[in-house]
């Protein structure tokens, strides 16, 4: 009898351990799910670093990760490089350096060897047919910050219409896509004509003044 007794209490502790881990680890999830919808959230989000930080403006240069999907502005500000803004992007469609037209990928360039923007032009008005059906629509944004790639043609910074459920991703033809918003705000407080622009490649990690 004795026996019978200390092996149902048995039971029951284990049973009563078994249903409070299974709590936890769900109360673990519940917790973390908030965390993870957020950074989902921020990563579409233009986030200002410190637009004010004391700088000459014409020190100012654009960097573009393929590996994070943001386009940063740095500037030089003594004898330090500061970042004032960031942008989330849609890049190329298909990963690597680009090779040739129509291949859907971005080129990249060196940081010590980088692109430059030769135009900025209004491109409100400029329609594009990507043959998915929809016919030739609106799809710049704003403004086309044309890219001096050599090699390649045709390569910009521009805004999404039509297409802004794509950024931040890949599904561009190889320009930098920004939301709308963002890229007349990079026009506005930052573009310039001759602005440097380094496009990272695919795993390049941060670099060092970033």
């Amino acid at each position: 009898m004795m026996k019978k007794k200390l092996f149902g209490s048995l039971m029951v502790m284990a049973m009563m351990l078994l249903i409070a881990c299974v709590n936890e680890k769900q109360n673990d999830t519940a917790k973390q799910a908030p965390v993870q919808q957020q950074e989902v959230e921020s990563s579409a989000q233009p986030v200002i670093i410190n637009e004010n930080a004391p700088h000459d403006k014409n020190s100012e240069f654009i960097v573009v990760s393929k590996k994070d999907l943001r386009l940063t502005v740095y500037a030089r500000s003594g004898n330090d490089t500061v970042a004032l803004a960031t942008y989330p992007v849609c890049m190329g469609k298909n990963k690597g350096q680009k090779q040739g037209k129509g291949d859907m990928r971005t080129p990249e360039s060196p940081a010590d060897k980088p692109f430059s923007i030769t135009r900025i032009q209004d491109a409100s008005t400029w329609k594009h047919d990507f043959g998915d059906g929809r016919g030739s629509i609106l799809a710049y944004g704003h403004w086309f910050l044309r890219l001096d790639t050599p090699g390649h043609s045709g390569i910009g910074i521009h805004g999404s219409t039509n297409n802004e459920n794509t950024v931040p991703g890949r599904a561009s033809e190889g320009c930098v896509r920004l939301l709308d918003k963002d890229i007349i705000q990079l026009k506005e407080k930052y573009a310039r004509v001759g602005m440097p622009v380094i496009i990272k490649a695919e795993d390049q990690g941060p670099l060092p003044f970033e």
